[in-house]
Parts: C-alpha cells; sequence; structure tokens
C-alpha cells in the first residue's frame, strides 16, 4: 500500500514507531520480532545528511532494521527535533532505486548501458586509468570535485597521486563571495552553519533568504523563537516568501539591485548618526572614506534604481539604526546572483560592522575558541608529492580561495589550458545540477578520458560516468568526526546505524582501495575507520564509548560568542581591525568601497528567472525519496497574476518556458499568484532529472538549471552569478 502526503505527516507528526518498508509496506511490527517473539530494539544516535545542516539523530532499529528517525536531544544543530528531509532518511535507505554494485560503462556515454562488476575490476579499472593519464599528461590532469565528507578521503588520496586540482561547486556556486567578502572586511566568515544570534535580535534582515523554505533545522528555530518574542523581521525579496509572511517591512525590490538598497542603508545611518559610533572608532578603519563614498546615495536615488518607495527606505534603515546593535542583518547563503557578488556581499558586511552587530548579542556571535589539541591526528601520513604545474581551479581570481572555482576545472578539461585536464572524480554532487550551462559541462564530460563517480543514488552526473561505484548512505557509514561551530564547539559523530545494503561501501573504504592499486597505501594506514576515529576521539580527550552513546560531545571552555573586555575580538585582517576601506581589494585595482554596478534588464516579453528550495526537498538529491516525493512531486513556475492574465494562462495550466538562447523546459505548471514581481518568475530548484533510474523523479517538473545557460563570473572571487537569465513563457499546446 502506497504511503500517502497523510500518512507521512502523520508519522512525523505523532513519532510513530512504524516506518516504511522497501517494498512501500506499512510497518508490520510482527515483522521484526526474533525467533521467540522478542525484538532486538536499540536507539543509535548519529548525524543527518539528508542535507548539509548536519543534525543529529537518534535512530530507532529493530532486529536490524531501520524503523524511526527522531532529533537528538544533545546536538545543538537539531535540539530534539528534525525537519522532514531528516525524517525520510529511511526513504533513501530503503530507496529501490539505489546504486546497489560498481558498474563499468559498455556503450557511448549517456546511453546507460552498463555492465555490473566486482569491486576488485572495478578499482583495477579505475587505478589502471589514472596511472595512463599520469603517464601520458602528468598527475595534475586529474580533478577532484566533491561535496561532503566522503570528499576528505579522495582529497587524501589525490594529493598522494600528486595533483591538487580539487573543487567543490558549494563554494563557487553558493557561499564563495560572500565568505571572501567577510572575510577581507572582518578576517572571518560567518560560517557554514551561520553564527547568527536571532533569538536575541530586535529586528533581522534577510536578503532573499527563504528561512521556512531552507529547512536548516536550528536557524529555523531560532528565527522562531525571536519572532515570537517580538523580533521585527524585514524581507527584502521579489517574491513574497514564506519569510516575508512574517515580516513588518516586506520590500518587493527590483532583482539585482540589493547593493543600491545596502549602500542607501549605509548613507542614511551615517548621515543620520545611527551608526554605533564607540565601535566604529575603536574596531574599524577607513570610516571616513565610507562616509564620503557613500553621500551619493540617496533614497531618492535608491528609490529610482530599486522599486521601493523612498520612504519605505528611510523607514527601515532607522529602524535598524534604532536597535542597533542587536540586529542581525542574516548573510545569506546562495550569494552567487549577478557577477557583481562580492562588492554586494562587501556592503552587507560593512551595514553590519557599522551598526556594531559583529560579535554582539543580536548581532553576529564570534567563532568558539579552537583548542590546539584538535590539530592532532592519529597517524603520520608520507609528505605529499608538490605539484610542477599550478592548480587550474583558482584560474585569474586574486580572491578565489576555499574549495575552488568548479567552472575553472571545466574550463580547462574543455580548452585543455593551461594544460590538459582528462579525469575527474565526482563524489556526492550533481554538476549536471549545479553547475551553470549543462551543454558546457556534457562536452567537457565527453572530453574527459575518465569520469568516476561516487555516488548513492544513480542522478544524472553518475550516468554519465565511464565507472560508478556505489557508496554506502549515511545511515550505514562512519564518516570523519564532525566539529561543529555554534556559540561553543563540540564533536558529533556519524556511525552505521545497519549494515551496508547490496554491495555498497564507505568513501574511506573506496578511497584507500583505489590507493593502494596505485601503491599509495602508506596515505591510508588504517585497516578499520573505526579504529581511526577512535584514536582520534582518544587524542582530543573524548570519551569514545560516550560518543557512541550521546552522539554529541560538548568541548569545555570553548564558547567565546560576545565582545566583553575579557573577550576582545580578533580580527584576521591584515591591520587587525575591521576593513571598510579595503587597500587589499585596492592593490588588486578593484573598488575599496563598494560602487553600485547596475544589472541586464529583462528584454521586452522576457522574465527573470529565480530560483530557490522547497521545504521538503535539498536540490535534486531528494527528488526520488518516496516520502518526500509525496510531499512534493514536481515543482511550478510562479508567475505574477498580471502578467499570466495577459498571457492568457491561469493557475495548473502546463506551459513550456524558454530562454534567451532559446533553450526550453520541459512542461510546468503554473502558479499564477500576486507574491511576486510582474518581471520575474519563479521555480524551485532540482526538479526535472533526466535519470531513467531515478524511477519517481523522471522529468518530474522542469529543471531550472537547464535554462541556466548564462552566467557572470565574479572577478573578485570566481564565483558564477546564475540569476542573469530570461525566459518567455510559451503556453503547452
Amino acid at each position: 500500500m502506497a504511503v500517502t502526503r497523510r500518512d507521512f505527516i502523520r508519522f512525523s507528526a505523532l513519532g510513530l514507531a512504524g516506518g516504511v518498508l522497501a517494498a512501500g509496506d506499512f510497518f508490520n511490527p510482527l515483522m521484526a520480532m526474533g525467533p521467540e517473539g522478542q525484538k532486538d530494539i536499540r536507539h543509535v544516535p548519529t548525524v543527518c545528511f539528508m542535507c548539509f545542516w548536519q543534525c543529529g539523530v537518534i535512530a530507532r532499529v529493530e532486529n536490524g532494521r531501520l524503523v524511526k528517525l527522531e532529533g537528538n536531544p544533545y546536538h545543538p544543530l537539531s535540539r530534539g527535533k528534525l525537519c522532514a528531509r531528516g525524517n525520510a532518511g529511511m526513504g533513501l535507505l530503503y530507496d529501490e532505486d539505489r546504486l546497489k554494485a560498481p558498474l563499468i560503462r559498455t556503450g557511448p556515454r549517456g546511453e546507460n548501458r552498463y555492465r555490473k562488476v566486482s569491486w576488485d575490476e572495478a578499482l583495477g579499472f579505475v587505478a589502471d586509468k589514472m596511472e595512463g593519464i599520469k603517464k601520458k599528461y602528468g598527475p595534475e590532469a586529474m580533478a577532484l570535485i566533491m561535496h561532503g565528507p566522503g570528499g576528505d578521503f579522495f582529497m587524501n588520496l589525490l594529493q598522494a597521486y600528486g595533483s591538487m586540482n580539487i573543487a567543490a561547486p558549494s563554494y563557487s556556486m553558493c557561499i564563495g563571495a560572500r565568505n571572501e567578502a567577510f572575510h577581507m572586511t572582518f578576517g572571518d566568515n560567518p560560517g557554514g552553519a551561520e553564527r547568527v544570534d536571532m533569538v536575541n535580535s530586535r529586528v533581522i534582515v534577510f536578503f532573499g533568504t527563504h528561512l521556512g523554505e531552507n529547512m536548516h533545522n536550528s536557524l529555523n528555530q531560532d528565527y522562531a523563537e525571536a519572532i515570537s518574542r517580538g523580533a521585527e523581521l524585514i524581507v527584502v525579496d521579489p517574491r513574497f516568501s514564506t519569510a516575508a509572511g512574517k515580516a513588518k517591512h516586506w520590500l518587493p525590490i527590483r532583482p539585482g539591485t540589493d547593493m543600491a538598497l545596502l549602500l542607501a542603508w549605509i548613507n542614511i545611518i551615517i548621515r543620520e548618526g545611527w551608526y554605533d559610533r564607540e565601535y566604529v572608532e575603536k574596531y574599524t578603519r577607513g570610516f571616513e572614506k565610507l562616509r564620503e563614498a557613500v553621500m551619493k546615495y540617496t533614497p531618492e536615488w535608491a528609490s529610482k534604481v530599486t522599486d521601493l518607495p523612498k520612504e519605505k527606505i528611510t523607514d527601515t534603515a532607522r529602524e535598524l539604526g534604532r536597535y542597533a546593535p542587536h540586529v542581525c542583518v542574516h548573510p545569506g547563503r546562495h550569494s552567487t546572483w549577478h557577477g557583481n557578488d562580492a562588492q554586494r556581499e562587501r556592503a552587507r558586511a560593512i551595514l553590519i560592522a557599522i551598526l556594531g552587530s559583529w560579535g554582539r548579542k543580536g548581532g553576529h556571535y564570534l567563532k568558539p575558541k579552537k583548542p590546539s589539541y584538535l590539530k592532532k591526528t592519529p597517524f603520520k601520513l608520507p609528505p605529499y608529492p608538490e605539484m610542477e604545474k599550478d592548480p587550474v581551479q583558482f584560474g585569474d581570481y586574486p580572491f578565489a580561495g576555499g574549495e575552488g572555482v568548479v567552472p575553472e576545472i571545466r574550463r580547462a578539461t574543455l580548452e585543455e589550458t593551461p594544460y590538459p585536464v582528462k579525469g575527474w572524480i565526482v563524489i556526492g554532487t550533481n554538476l549536471m545540477k549545479s553547475l551553470p550551462n549543462q551543454q558546457e559541462t556534457l562536452e567537457a564530460i565527453n572530453n574527459l578520458d575518465l569520469l568516476v563517480a561516487v555516488d548513492v543514488m544513480p542522478f544524472d552526473t553518475v550516468k554519465l560516468a565511464d565507472v560508478i561505484l556505489p557508496e554506502a548512505t549515511y545511515l550505514e557509514r562512519y564518516d570523519p568526526l564532525i566539529k561543529v561551530t555554534q556559540k561553543s564547539l563540540g564533536i558529533a559523530l556519524r556511525q552505521p546505524v545497519v549494515k551496508p545494503m547490496y554491495e555498497t561501501k564507505p568513501a574511506w573504504w573506496i578511497a584507500k582501495g583505489i590507493a593502494e592499486k596505485l601503491g599509495l597505501g602508506a596515505y591510508f594506514p588504517y585497516n578499520d575507520y573505526e579504529d581511526y576515529i577512535t584514536r582520534q576521539a582518544e587524542l582530543w580527550g573524548i570519551d569514545f564509548e560516550e560518543l557512541k552513546r550521546q552522539g554529541y560531545i560538548g568541548l569545555p571552555g570553548t564558547a567565546a560568542p560576545y565582545i566583553t573586555p575579557d573577550n576582545p575580538p580578533k580580527f584576521g585582517t591584515e591591520s587587525g581591525k575591521i576593513e571598510l576601506y579595503s587597500e587589499e581589494l585596492e592593490m588588486y585595482g578593484f573598488d575599496p568601497i563598494p560602487e553600485y554596478t547596475p544589472v541586464d534588464e529583462p528584454p521586452d516579453g522576457y522574465f527573470r528567472l529565480l530560483y530557490g528550495r522547497s521545504p521538503v526537498h535539498t536540490f535534486s538529491r531528494t527528488t526520488n525519496n518516496r516520502w518526500l516525493w509525496e510531499l512534493k512531486k514536481e515543482n511550478e513556475v510562479w508567475v505574477n497574476h498580471s502578467a499570466a492574465y495577459r498571457l492568457g494562462i491561469k493557475t495548473g495550466d502546463r506551459v513550456v518556458l524558454e530562454n534567451q538562447d532559446g533553450v526550453k523546459s520541459n512542461p510546468v505548471k503554473v502558479k499564477a499568484t500576486s507574491r511576486i514581481r510582474p518581471d520575474a518568475v519563479y521555480m524551485v530548484h532540482g526538479f526535472g532529472v533526466r535519470s531513467r533510474d531515478l524511477k519517481r523523479a523522471y522529468l518530474r517538473g522542469a529543471d531550472d538549471q537547464r535554462l541556466i545557460t548564462r552566467y557572470k563570473m565574479d572577478p573578485i572571487t570566481g564565483t558564477a552569478g546564475m540569476r542573469v537569465n530570461f525566459v518567455k513563457i510559451v503556453k503547452e499546446a
């Protein structure tokens, strides 16, 4: 009997121990009985990986079968609660479409013709191909594109092999511009799980941040508590999002003009004296130059640019100043919008600085203290060979850092400059759904001698690989100990709650196996990863058995959330102060203080394509999950009522979107609404998958990424702005 949306909500709300079995039947408690009718029941703490927030979970296991997932009350990112995705981890574990055995391609790429092979043959095949590439082109011709903890093991493998061409889409497609902008301002970035003290905020500001739709668990809990305590919310978004429904002020800004609003707010706050004088004098550098630079960005000017009333711009700026420093201008996450992203994020960071919110209660709390013992590792590895050629993933972008620029690896693969890149290992990321211009990605893949995919599900990119290596799910494996950074520091453990199904293997085992075939086994000096992390915990003074029982252990003496006389801030900039005026940017020929730069507007008859998240899905990773699929099977395209009327379409109609380059979408349902500006349309990202092996998700909804054929690279950080595409709407015949 199929599980319905109502059933899933009922299971989640009531916390029933029953779950869904692999065949889709309701849980039958008789099936979990032992030989004498006794259940073997265990509650195993681990860490969720249905998204990248990595909440603590407690798994209820009956006679070796997972039947329920619940939030771990000890873990600071879950606090005893899980979102729909976390509850639906069982749907991943028992998904009948999972990758089950190693596969080697036997036909033309993309035709889905593979043969099942043994692990020994698959690892040997990969090692032989890597040896061939190294001999012909050099070790730097291999690249790793990764996301998630399994990437750590393949980083070790690739560096041992001799290549540093390693990157992750999370940097160049998501947080890179934000992190670099905050780092050049404060000498620190907002953190992976953003260090925002919303619970104590008087005013919270979201720029296109969709909390309530983007289900980052602990932030949503804090956000809900802040609203219940009376915090005022300002939402700047062309779309009336779930968050906007809670806001005192919704500012339906013209897409691409957020920097104009930020600069106008800075102008008003300085000109009217709302800034934190003591904080600015003590901790910042370049204030007078900032004052002079922003005087031209008046509310009247910003009103014309942003399409917002000047009174609204002024009133909201005063609201920020009135309650400063207890103001949280949320740093957001996905920051790759229009190619001017680092400077827009610099403007946001400067606003936070002059409000005195960095390191202050209700603003952004400081990074916890990091004990020196956390640098200890159980084994000393041999030194990595030095690359004779520079890695390609940073391109010519002077501030590119972090996890590298994936489009640069793609470019080098296509153009074979500055040298050929002929092999990719891709783990935990669906590049066809994360990189702009799918045709470029496909052409780059077709120029490879080797594409290795390590994943749990047969995603679009996986089905283009030469070798497919099935990874065990997060519920079946150990991963590296997780450092959880909130107001204090703690260690969490991802441990297996059930034995690996089918012929799947954890990433550490796969990477170690390839390394041994390459004669690089010394870089993986362990036979069992549990032994490795047991030793790691011992070095860090953590009782591993207690960690296994509890799932999370806080580290004493690490909390230091606010600036106090006993806890002065340390800014990791060259001057040791907050850089309002960046001499570092100036040295490279960039504006030391952000200057407004306009973006392209939609041509006549076109709308700007906007995209975002669903509270029940993580990109394309979960669209095949049976429980989450029941909740949202496909996406819709939001169209303003007036535009829909003009085009003769209504809610429920199916339309085709065609972008400025003539690329068309699958048919997609219309949602005609007043909750979006007339010059834009909006879609939830991750649908319209083209892998036939994802039987529930195949061609469900429209693929926004297919329509993102254009992108603008930020010249400072190398991040790829993707909100530069326009679409027209064609009613389906």
